[in-house]
């Protein structure tokens, strides 16, 4: 073929059959075609799919070289013009057929390797596996076979775009809004290098033309030359005025949108600072409560045990009722002795209340324990709620707003003009 078919059918592959797309910056098209191939992994090898996912194989560790070259780099000749002549005559479809051939014929070699085994399987064996025609004839077939739909693929992409978009929605705006502000910078600053060198490159013309207009031609017809040498130098003046026109007009378009950018920060930045105060306010607020509940425990934990400390000087000085009381603090309660000579109404009354009476003491000292146990409990959720609120300080929050601070004055610094 000559040099310039061959060039002709470069031109078409790249941009008719979309490979072009696959090397832009960002490779977003190639992350897509990985997307695609792991999903009918999924649905058509399962088993592979989950051993490559138990090993942490992923799916660009193998086949980027496969989409890239379209299996040109590895692979034997005879096998590549085959799937060349099939890429040509069917599409980029085709190329996703080869690839889920290429792991149903290996799915066994495959399931018995480890991590290690399997890159190497793909670097090493499997371009060996087809220097046969009779091998290559079956992959081309299994291709086929696999019938990969381009309605499928239509459907792995919308799922692909929408998990992306999805991602993006979850992306903090800040960092999102300082991105794309970085990214405006970087143009914007491409965009004034490109006018000094169309300004330096048009001066330089200048220059040449009347160096040009200067020197001496010896020469059938110079004026002739001259002036077709004009003629060309204007064109291409007038060109570069217009491209330099153009590129000014972008420039100020940036300058625009990077200043809505800081705009918008600017406001990201107020409104982070307002939430910071409102939450400094609360936090101190939540402090003095904290510090008035404390206090009222503390005093109401004295009252506390003063007033039990009064109750068992009480049941103390009290024979009978001291008798209630073991040493270890339990209660002890008599049996009550009857006599069944006096027993009458009223008496089996006063009894009854007195035991009644009794009890409710008990309760009652009960009832105080649980109290002090209670108090301790507060006491120690206040210590551990304050030093939680101290540690808060020191949060991502306050981290976001202190960065956010550090890029707005760097910034300022950097163009004075905003």
């Amino acid at each position: 073929m000559p040099e310039e078919q061959a060039f002709s059918v470069l031109i078409k592959i790249c941009f008719d059959y979309k490979v072009r797309e696959l090397f832009k910056p960002g490779f977003e098209d190639l992350h897509l075609k990985f997307y695609q191939l792991e999903r009918l992994m999924e649905d058509h090898i399962p088993d592979l799919f989950e051993h490559f996912t138990e090993m942490g194989l992923e799916i660009h560790m193998f086949a980027s070289q496969w989409f890239l070259t379209l299996f040109t780099a590895k692979f034997p000749l005879h096998l590549v013009f085959h799937i060349l002549d099939m890429f040509l005559s069917e599409g980029s479809t085709f190329l996703m057929g080869v690839a889920v051939a290429l792991l149903k014929c290996s799915r066994k070699d495959l399931l018995a390797l480890d991590f290690e085994g399997i890159l190497k399987f793909f670097r090493v064996s499997l371009p060996k596996k087809y220097r046969g025609d009779i091998a290559a004839k079956e992959l081309i077939q299994a291709s086929i076979n696999a019938k990969v739909k381009t309605n499928k693929l239509k459907k792995y992409e919308k799922e692909y775009y929408a998990m992306k978009e999805q991602l993006l929605q979850q992306e903090n705006p800040v960092e999102k809004f300082e991105r794309e502000n970085q990214r405006l910078l970087d143009a914007n600053m491409r965009l004034e290098q490109e006018n000094d060198d169309l300004a330096h490159e048009m001066v330089e013309s200048k220059l040449k033309l009347g160096s040009e207009l200067d020197k001496p031609e010896i020469e059938k017809d110079p004026l002739e030359q001259y002036k077709d040498q004009c003629e060309e130098l204007t064109g291409e003046l007038v060109v570069t005025k217009k491209l330099l026109k153009d590129i000014q007009e972008e420039k100020q378009r940036l300058e625009v949108e990077s200043s809505q950018v800081k705009e918008m920060c600017r406001r990201e930045l107020e409104k982070s600072e307002a939430d910071g105060k409102r939450n400094a306010v609360i936090i101190a607020d939540y402090k003095q409560i904290c510090s008035q509940l404390s206090e009222r425990l503390e005093k109401q934990q004295t009252a506390n045990k003063e007033e039990i400390g009064r109750i068992k000087g009480q049941v103390k000085s009290c024979d009978n009722c001291s008798k209630m009381f073991k040493d270890d603090g339990k209660i002890q309660l008599p049996e009550p002795k009857v006599d069944p000579d006096s027993l009458n109404p009223k008496y089996l009354d006063f009894q009854a209340q007195i035991r009644e009476l009794e009890l409710e003491l008990a309760q009652t000292k009960l009832a105080l324990v649980e109290s002090e146990c209670k108090t301790q409990d507060l006491t120690h959720q206040l210590n551990s709620t304050i030093t939680e609120l101290q540690s808060s300080k020191n949060t991502w929050f306050q981290k976001t707003i202190n960065s956010l601070k550090e890029v707005t004055n760097h910034n300022t610094k950097k163009d004075p003009k905003d």
